[in-house]
Protein backbone atom coordinates (compact mmCIF):
# COMPACT_ATOMS: atom_id res chain seq x y z
CA UNK A 1 0.00 0.00 0.00
CA UNK A 2 1.25 3.80 -0.83
CA UNK A 3 2.03 5.94 2.49
CA UNK A 4 0.24 9.49 1.58
CA UNK A 5 -0.72 12.14 2.96
CA UNK A 6 -3.53 14.51 1.37
CA UNK A 7 -4.77 18.11 2.41
CA UNK A 8 -7.45 20.23 0.47
CA UNK A 9 -6.67 23.95 0.74
CA UNK A 10 -9.99 25.46 3.12
CA UNK A 11 -10.01 28.77 1.25
CA UNK A 12 -10.12 29.93 -2.26
CA UNK A 13 -10.47 33.30 -2.35
CA UNK A 14 -6.97 34.31 -3.96
CA UNK A 15 -7.36 35.41 -7.26
CA UNK A 16 -3.53 36.08 -8.17
CA UNK A 17 -2.60 32.66 -6.86
CA UNK A 18 -4.37 30.07 -4.97
CA UNK A 19 -4.02 26.56 -3.40
CA UNK A 20 -6.50 24.13 -4.58
CA UNK A 21 -5.12 20.90 -2.61
CA UNK A 22 -1.41 19.35 -1.53
CA UNK A 23 -0.19 16.22 -0.44
CA UNK A 24 2.92 13.35 -0.03
CA UNK A 25 2.88 9.53 -1.04
CA UNK A 26 5.43 7.24 -0.95
CA UNK A 27 3.88 4.65 -3.75
CA UNK A 28 3.65 1.28 -3.81
CA UNK A 29 5.64 -0.45 -7.17
CA UNK A 30 4.08 0.54 -10.38
CA UNK A 31 1.80 2.54 -8.95
CA UNK A 32 -0.50 4.61 -11.57
CA UNK A 33 -2.65 7.34 -11.53
CA UNK A 34 -4.66 8.11 -14.51
CA UNK A 35 -5.38 8.73 -17.62
CA UNK A 36 -6.51 11.95 -16.23
CA UNK A 37 -6.94 15.52 -17.01
CA UNK A 38 -7.08 18.24 -14.29
CA UNK A 39 -8.87 21.65 -13.63
CA UNK A 40 -5.51 23.70 -12.68
CA UNK A 41 -1.74 23.32 -12.80
CA UNK A 42 -0.16 20.18 -10.75
CA UNK A 43 3.54 20.03 -9.95
CA UNK A 44 5.09 17.12 -8.62
CA UNK A 45 8.39 16.71 -7.34
CA UNK A 46 10.35 13.30 -6.58
CA UNK A 47 12.07 13.27 -3.70
CA UNK A 48 13.08 9.38 -3.96
CA UNK A 49 13.27 6.52 -6.33
CA UNK A 50 11.77 7.03 -10.17
CA UNK A 51 8.93 6.64 -12.41
CA UNK A 52 7.55 7.53 -15.81
CA UNK A 53 4.71 10.37 -16.87
CA UNK A 54 2.59 9.57 -20.10
CA UNK A 55 1.80 13.68 -20.93
CA UNK A 56 -0.20 15.07 -24.28
CA UNK A 57 1.69 17.81 -25.86
CA UNK A 58 0.38 20.65 -27.67
CA UNK A 59 0.21 18.65 -30.49
CA UNK A 60 -2.15 15.99 -28.64
CA UNK A 61 0.80 13.55 -28.29
CA UNK A 62 1.15 11.20 -25.90
CA UNK A 63 4.71 11.55 -25.29
CA UNK A 64 6.81 9.49 -22.05
CA UNK A 65 9.04 10.52 -20.00
CA UNK A 66 11.36 9.41 -17.32
CA UNK A 67 11.09 11.27 -14.38
CA UNK A 68 13.53 10.39 -11.30
CA UNK A 69 14.76 12.07 -8.04
CA UNK A 70 15.59 15.63 -7.72
CA UNK A 71 13.61 16.31 -11.28
CA UNK A 72 9.81 17.24 -10.71
CA UNK A 73 6.68 17.71 -13.46
CA UNK A 74 3.90 19.96 -14.44
CA UNK A 75 0.58 19.13 -15.25
CA UNK A 76 -1.49 21.26 -16.99
CA UNK A 77 -5.09 22.26 -17.20
CA UNK A 78 -7.11 20.06 -19.84
CA UNK A 79 -4.04 17.81 -20.14
CA UNK A 80 -4.19 13.69 -20.45
CA UNK A 81 -1.43 12.47 -18.46
CA UNK A 82 -1.17 9.21 -16.54
CA UNK A 83 2.34 8.68 -14.36
CA UNK A 84 3.62 5.28 -12.66
CA UNK A 85 5.83 4.46 -10.27
CA UNK A 86 8.66 2.49 -11.38
CA UNK A 87 7.97 -1.46 -10.09
CA UNK A 88 11.57 -1.83 -8.62
CA UNK A 89 13.01 1.61 -7.35
CA UNK A 90 9.10 3.31 -7.20
CA UNK A 91 8.59 6.84 -6.07
CA UNK A 92 8.13 9.14 -3.77
CA UNK A 93 7.07 12.50 -3.97
CA UNK A 94 5.32 15.60 -2.97
CA UNK A 95 2.30 17.56 -4.59
CA UNK A 96 1.06 20.86 -5.29
CA UNK A 97 -2.13 21.95 -6.96
CA UNK A 98 -2.45 25.49 -7.64
CA UNK A 99 -4.00 28.37 -10.28
CA UNK A 100 -4.94 32.28 -10.33
CA UNK A 101 -4.86 34.72 -12.55
CA UNK A 102 -0.72 35.13 -12.57
CA UNK A 103 -0.49 30.41 -12.62
CA UNK A 104 0.49 30.47 -16.39
CA UNK A 105 2.73 33.69 -16.42
CA UNK A 106 5.00 32.03 -13.27
CA UNK A 107 4.96 28.85 -15.09
CA UNK A 108 6.42 30.04 -18.42
CA UNK A 109 8.70 32.00 -16.09
CA UNK A 110 9.77 28.71 -15.02
CA UNK A 111 10.29 27.17 -18.49
CA UNK A 112 7.73 24.69 -18.22
CA UNK A 113 5.11 24.12 -20.64
CA UNK A 114 3.05 20.96 -22.25
CA UNK A 115 5.85 20.20 -24.70
CA UNK A 116 8.90 20.60 -21.66
CA UNK A 117 6.74 19.50 -18.60
CA UNK A 118 9.94 18.39 -16.47
CA UNK A 119 11.17 20.45 -14.01
CA UNK A 120 15.08 20.53 -13.94
CA UNK A 121 17.42 22.43 -11.66
CA UNK A 122 21.01 22.94 -10.91
CA UNK A 123 21.34 25.33 -8.27
CA UNK A 124 21.26 22.75 -5.53
CA UNK A 125 20.38 25.47 -2.16
CA UNK A 126 17.53 26.83 -4.77
CA UNK A 127 16.21 23.35 -5.40
CA UNK A 128 16.14 22.16 -1.50
CA UNK A 129 14.92 25.58 -1.14
CA UNK A 130 11.70 24.38 -3.05
CA UNK A 131 11.63 21.61 -1.97
CA UNK A 132 10.97 22.48 1.81
CA UNK A 133 8.37 24.87 1.12
CA UNK A 134 6.61 22.21 -0.64
CA UNK A 135 6.79 19.90 2.16
CA UNK A 136 6.36 22.93 4.11
CA UNK A 137 2.97 23.51 3.24
CA UNK A 138 1.99 19.66 3.21
CA UNK A 139 3.20 19.47 6.97
CA UNK A 140 1.16 22.27 8.06
CA UNK A 141 -2.47 21.53 6.25
CA UNK A 142 -3.78 23.53 9.66
CA UNK A 143 -2.31 26.77 9.27
CA UNK A 144 -4.32 29.55 8.53
CA UNK A 145 -4.54 30.14 4.62
CA UNK A 146 -2.54 33.26 4.26
CA UNK A 147 0.05 31.80 6.41
CA UNK A 148 -0.10 28.54 3.33
CA UNK A 149 -0.30 31.56 0.46
CA UNK A 150 2.93 33.04 1.65
CA UNK A 151 4.56 29.80 1.51
CA UNK A 152 3.00 29.35 -1.64
CA UNK A 153 4.66 32.49 -3.28
CA UNK A 154 7.96 31.19 -1.31
CA UNK A 155 7.67 28.33 -3.66
CA UNK A 156 7.12 29.66 -7.01
CA UNK A 157 10.11 31.75 -5.57
CA UNK A 158 12.04 29.06 -5.40
CA UNK A 159 10.64 27.04 -8.53
CA UNK A 160 11.29 30.14 -10.79
CA UNK A 161 14.65 31.17 -9.86
CA UNK A 162 15.50 27.67 -9.89
CA UNK A 163 14.64 26.62 -13.22
CA UNK A 164 15.17 30.12 -14.74
CA UNK A 165 18.50 30.09 -13.47
CA UNK A 166 18.80 26.88 -16.12
CA UNK A 167 17.73 29.12 -18.91
CA UNK A 168 18.98 32.81 -17.60
CA UNK A 169 16.36 33.50 -19.88
CA UNK A 170 17.51 32.38 -23.14
CA UNK A 171 15.95 29.18 -24.29
CA UNK A 172 19.11 28.24 -26.06
CA UNK A 173 21.19 27.37 -22.17
CA UNK A 174 18.01 25.32 -21.62
CA UNK A 175 19.11 23.34 -24.87
CA UNK A 176 22.99 23.69 -23.59
CA UNK A 177 22.04 21.73 -20.19
CA UNK A 178 19.83 19.08 -22.08
CA UNK A 179 22.64 18.38 -24.24
CA UNK A 180 25.77 19.01 -21.67
CA UNK A 181 23.41 16.04 -19.01
CA UNK A 182 23.33 13.83 -22.53
CA UNK A 183 27.10 13.56 -23.42
CA UNK A 184 27.70 13.18 -19.15
CA UNK A 185 25.76 10.56 -19.33
CA UNK A 186 27.38 8.59 -23.06
CA UNK A 187 30.52 9.36 -21.66
CA UNK A 188 29.58 7.40 -18.34
CA UNK A 189 27.63 4.78 -19.58
CA UNK A 190 29.31 4.72 -23.34
CA UNK A 191 30.35 0.72 -22.43
CA UNK A 192 26.97 -0.25 -21.08
CA UNK A 193 23.74 -1.64 -23.58
CA UNK A 194 22.26 2.24 -23.90
CA UNK A 195 20.11 3.01 -26.24
CA UNK A 196 18.97 6.41 -27.44
CA UNK A 197 15.34 6.05 -25.79
CA UNK A 198 17.53 6.14 -22.71
CA UNK A 199 19.55 9.32 -22.86
CA UNK A 200 16.27 10.94 -24.05
CA UNK A 201 14.70 9.47 -20.67
CA UNK A 202 17.88 10.26 -18.48
CA UNK A 203 17.28 13.78 -19.92
CA UNK A 204 13.72 14.13 -19.35
CA UNK A 205 12.98 14.69 -23.06
CA UNK A 206 10.64 12.47 -25.36
CA UNK A 207 12.92 10.92 -27.89
CA UNK A 208 11.77 13.00 -31.29
CA UNK A 209 12.40 15.97 -29.73
CA UNK A 210 15.65 15.37 -28.10
CA UNK A 211 16.58 13.71 -31.28
CA UNK A 212 16.12 17.07 -33.09
CA UNK A 213 17.76 19.26 -30.10
CA UNK A 214 21.00 16.85 -30.37
CA UNK A 215 21.61 16.89 -34.17
CA UNK A 216 21.08 20.93 -34.39
CA UNK A 217 23.71 21.41 -31.82
CA UNK A 218 26.00 18.52 -32.25
CA UNK A 219 25.84 18.16 -36.24
CA UNK A 220 25.37 14.40 -35.51
CA UNK A 221 23.02 12.37 -34.76
CA UNK A 222 22.47 10.65 -31.12
CA UNK A 223 22.92 7.10 -32.73
CA UNK A 224 26.16 8.41 -35.10
CA UNK A 225 27.15 10.25 -32.03
CA UNK A 226 27.13 7.08 -29.54
CA UNK A 227 28.60 4.86 -32.27
CA UNK A 228 31.68 7.26 -32.99
CA UNK A 229 32.20 7.65 -29.37
CA UNK A 230 32.27 3.62 -28.81
CA UNK A 231 34.33 3.65 -32.01
CA UNK A 232 37.22 6.19 -30.86
CA UNK A 233 37.59 4.75 -27.44
CA UNK A 234 38.28 1.33 -29.23
CA UNK A 235 40.50 2.97 -31.51
CA UNK A 236 42.33 3.91 -27.75
CA UNK A 237 42.58 0.50 -26.66
CA UNK A 238 43.43 -0.98 -29.64
CA UNK A 239 46.42 1.29 -29.58
CA UNK A 240 47.12 1.46 -26.34
CA UNK A 241 46.71 -1.87 -24.75
CA UNK A 242 46.73 -5.81 -25.93
CA UNK A 243 43.22 -6.69 -25.04
CA UNK A 244 42.08 -9.43 -27.85
CA UNK A 245 39.43 -7.58 -30.40
CA UNK A 246 36.35 -9.50 -28.15
CA UNK A 247 37.84 -7.62 -25.17
CA UNK A 248 38.09 -4.45 -26.55
CA UNK A 249 34.24 -4.99 -27.82
CA UNK A 250 32.69 -5.77 -24.83
CA UNK A 251 34.71 -2.57 -23.25
CA UNK A 252 32.80 -0.24 -25.69
CA UNK A 253 29.43 -2.10 -25.45
CA UNK A 254 29.47 -4.77 -27.84
CA UNK A 255 29.18 -8.12 -26.60
CA UNK A 256 29.26 -9.60 -30.01
CA UNK A 257 32.45 -9.88 -31.40
CA UNK A 258 30.92 -9.52 -35.21
CA UNK A 259 28.92 -6.55 -34.47
CA UNK A 260 31.89 -4.45 -33.18
CA UNK A 261 34.07 -5.46 -36.05
CA UNK A 262 31.41 -4.47 -38.68
CA UNK A 263 30.66 -0.92 -36.75
CA UNK A 264 34.20 -0.46 -36.23
CA UNK A 265 34.97 -1.01 -40.04
CA UNK A 266 32.47 0.94 -41.21
CA UNK A 267 34.10 3.96 -39.32
CA UNK A 268 37.97 3.44 -39.90
CA UNK A 269 37.44 1.33 -43.21
CA UNK A 270 39.16 -1.78 -42.13
CA UNK A 271 39.19 -4.26 -39.43
CA UNK A 272 40.35 -3.74 -36.00
CA UNK A 273 43.37 -6.19 -36.11
CA UNK A 274 44.19 -4.36 -39.50
CA UNK A 275 43.79 -1.21 -37.76
CA UNK A 276 46.10 -2.25 -34.59
CA UNK A 277 48.65 -3.77 -36.48
CA UNK A 278 48.76 -0.01 -38.59
CA UNK A 279 48.41 1.97 -35.51
CA UNK A 280 49.35 0.02 -32.25
CA UNK A 281 52.23 1.61 -29.67
CA UNK A 282 54.49 -0.71 -29.09
CA UNK A 283 57.06 -0.40 -25.91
Amino acid sequence: MSDLIFSVFPNENFVDLGLYQFGKEQCSPAHSFGPASRNHFLFHYVVSGTGRLFADDSKGITCEYQIRSGQGFMLFPRQISTYIADKNLPWEYVWLEFDGLRAKEIVEIAGLSVDNPVYHARPKDLREGMYQELLYIVEHGNESPFHLIGHLYLFIDYLSRSSAGLRLSQKGRMRDFYIKEALTYIEQNFQNDITVEGIAEFCGLNRSYFGRIFKDTIGKSPQEFLLNYRMVKAAELLKLTGLSIADVGNAVGYPNQLHFSRAFKHTYGMAPREWRNKNQVTS
